[in-house]
């Protein structure tokens, strides 16, 4: 009897600690969860107050305290901004130099990481240090002289400066397909020159099937800061013509200068759309490439 009830004992002290542990591990789910949802919270005021200005009547936008939900809405914000100025050649403008820098980038980068990761040199790894020491390298040192090159060869006010340097590689793309090439085994390119393949055949037919998580990553990461761009086309844009949709947004003014923010909201929500929509629907190769290019050094 005294054993049964010693055991019996045991039984409801160890079921005691693992409820205890159980509400434990609750409570510190349900914590983390309230802070995930205020930092949601607070991460999605700006975008909030986007929507909410741009759906606002001029004369509601600068109320106090703010009304969050306009009654009615004005829908026709957009149509207004939209033809405030012509748009949809600063869209045209901002696509095409969008994609020629992103093909550039997927072209230059691989090419040059696949040199890094598989050809054998004694000035290989100097010359990737070289590379990745231009990382820490601020833009506004070099913003003058590359200028002044620009200018030199008659490419001011073209989208030359802000499409050609992409072909020749990023620091930070190369650095990022070097690290997935050098996830993948040397024995696939041995396979390889056994049936006849030269390097180019290998990096074209092995690699680069194989990186297309990486190749996402490069082109989500280049649409977004050329879409974005605001410095390059600033300095090398001038024609009216020739303006990117930034550049058009910080001109968004009315006629004595002063900024209809309803407008500006509106389309601002409308340039957003692209970026958002991108990493909605390509978000999976892009945290797929983000990580494994972090497993190998």
């Amino acid at each position: 009897m005294e054993v049964a009830a010693a055991r019996g004992q045991l039984f409801l002290a160890g079921r005691r600690l693992i409820q205890s542990k159980r509400r434990r591990k609750l409570l510190g789910d349900l914590l983390a969860y309230a802070v995930l949802l205020l930092l949601s919270v607070v991460i999605l005021i700006p975008p909030l107050w986007m929507l909410s200005t741009a759906l606002k009547a001029d004369g509601d936008v600068f109320l106090y305290p703010p009304k969050w939900i306009p009654v009615p809405p004005h829908f026709e914000n957009f149509r207004r901004g939209l033809t405030f100025r012509p748009f949809g050649r600063y869209f045209l403008n901002t696509a095409i130099i969008t994609s020629l820098a992103v093909l550039g980038q997927l072209i230059s980068s691989p090419l040059v990481a696949y040199g890094f990761a598989r050809l054998r040199s004694r000035w290989r790894d100097p010359l990737f240090i070289l590379v990745l020491s231009t990382m820490m390298l601020p833009s506004q040192v070099t913003m003058i002289p590359v200028f002044v090159l620009f200018r030199l060869l008659g490419w001011v006010d073209t989208f030359k400066p802000l499409v050609v340097p992409n072909y020749f590689g990023s620091a930070f793309f190369i650095f990022l397909m070097r690290q997935f090439f050098m996830t993948i085994t040397p024995e696939l390119d041995d396979a390889a020159k056994i049936d006849g393949c030269g390097y180019f055949g290998i990096f074209t037919r092995i690699l680069l099937p194989l990186a297309k998580p990486a190749l996402a990553t490069v082109a989500i990461f280049s649409f977004m800061w050329n879409w974005n761009d605001f410095m390059g086309p600033l300095i090398y844009l001038s024609s009216e013509s020739k303006l990117t949709l930034t550049l058009a947004l910080s001109r968004f003014t009315g006629q004595y200068g002063q900024t209809a923010w309803n407008l500006l909201m509106a389309v601002s929500l409308v340039t957003v759309t692209p970026c958002v929509l991108l990493f909605f629907f390509a978000q999976r190769y892009f945290i797929q490439g983000i990580v494994i290019t972090g497993v190998k050094g």
